[in-house]
């Protein structure tokens, strides 16, 4: 049972994109949100500044000054046995500048092998790991940055590989607290797809964003767009059931121009109480649309969460309602090894 619902939940995971693109992306992966924060903030966003290091796999161009020595560790519980973990670094080099590494796995558990009478053969596990290597360069206002991905996929020991690379740009105003985000997620190429499989084209996305906290406010505001390159994402199911008319005749749903617009969008809030404590809740309006049952939403495509520091360390928890059965808990530390050390070595 929970081997079967750790397989909904990967098609549920990757079901946005392949009822767009017939399903014949790989690494889909790529597109979870690794962290608290971005989790929270509805999963995606390229323009919240700040110190967290994870934010560098939302826009590698977020990478900035205040991220330099952090280490953060990041567990994400799914449904059933589903897992995922992220470490990340970030560090600043005097010839080489400002870069952050990140490791990522997620494990979906172990599945029964059966032969095709039924019969067990024994289990295999199926897992996603990435390899990731974050640079950017500040030039007054704007800053640009890159990450190179080495992501693997393994199935009962089958194993795909891509190089992938996301690309991205950062505005931060000089006086106010705005921050304008562009960034080219999963560029790349399958260098090998599975075993007698078609190698498959990457999760590529063109995300645009703003963040913005009025100066006597303890709130930050942040608007997302994302798959820039396609005006049309609406999936409508045609086994779903119409609505019937007077006449009792059965009338089906049709998209029109506001939802293809709302599909678009992703919005997300940051409440800021004082800089040891904070709120966090976000609005992904595709989520929503295409992972709700026929006649229950619950509370997909909405996330929740929160920040607390403590001494040198800080934690962050939210989640993310990908779907009515469930949602996605995350778990993130973090610490300034700097001040850690220095914390150390004055005892």
């Amino acid at each position: 049972m929970r081997s079967q619902a750790a397989l909904l939940l990967c098609l549920l995971l990757s079901f946005p994109l392949a009822a767009q693109v017939g399903g014949q992306r790989g690494f889909t992966h790529l597109e979870l949100p690794a962290s608290a924060k971005q989790a929270a903030l509805g999963t995606i966003n390229v323009s919240a500044f700040g110190h967290d290091v994870n934010m560098v796999a939302a826009n590698p161009a977020l990478l900035n000054a205040e991220m330099d020595r952090q280490l953060s560790l990041s567990y994400v519980g799914y449904l059933a046995d589903i897992k995922q973990s992220t470490i990340a670094y970030a560090f600043n080099h005097e010839k080489l500048g400002r870069w952050a590494a990140t490791i990522n796995y997620l494990n979906y558990g172990d599945f029964v092998q059966r032969d095709a009478t039924g019969m067990e053969e024994g289990n295999f596990t199926i897992n996603d790991y990435t390899l990731s290597l974050t640079h950017a360069r500040q030039a007054e206002a704007f800053t640009i940055g890159a990450t190179a991905k080495f992501a693997v996929s393994s199935m009962a020991g089958n194993k795909a590989v891509g190089l992938l690379a996301d690309v991205g740009g950062l505005f931060k105003h000089p006086e106010r607290d705005l921050t304008v985000g562009l960034a080219f997620k999963n560029i790349g190429y399958q260098v090998k797809p599975f075993d007698d499989g078609e190698r498959q084209a990457m999760p590529f996305d063109a995300q645009l964003g703003a963040s913005y906290k009025p100066e006597h406010m303890p709130v930050r505001l942040s608007v997302t767009a994302h798959h820039l390159y396609q005006f049309d994402v609406v999936y409508l199911d045609p086994n779903t059931k119409g609505r019937l008319d007077a006449n009792g005749n059965e009338i089906k749903e049709e998209k029109t121009t506001g939802d293809k617009i709302a599909r678009h969008f992703v919005v997300g809030t940051e409440f800021i109480f004082s800089k040891n404590f904070q709120l966090r809740a976000g609005y992904n309006h595709l989520r929503r649309k295409e992972l709700r049952l026929q006649n229950k939403a619950g509370s997909a495509g909405f996330s929740l969460g929160a920040m607390l520091r403590v001494r040198a360390f800080e934690l962050n928890y939210s989640s993310a309602f990908y779907h009515p059965s469930g949602a996605g808990h995350y778990v993130t530390i973090s610490t300034d090894t700097g001040t850690l050390l220095k914390r150390k070595n004055t005892e």
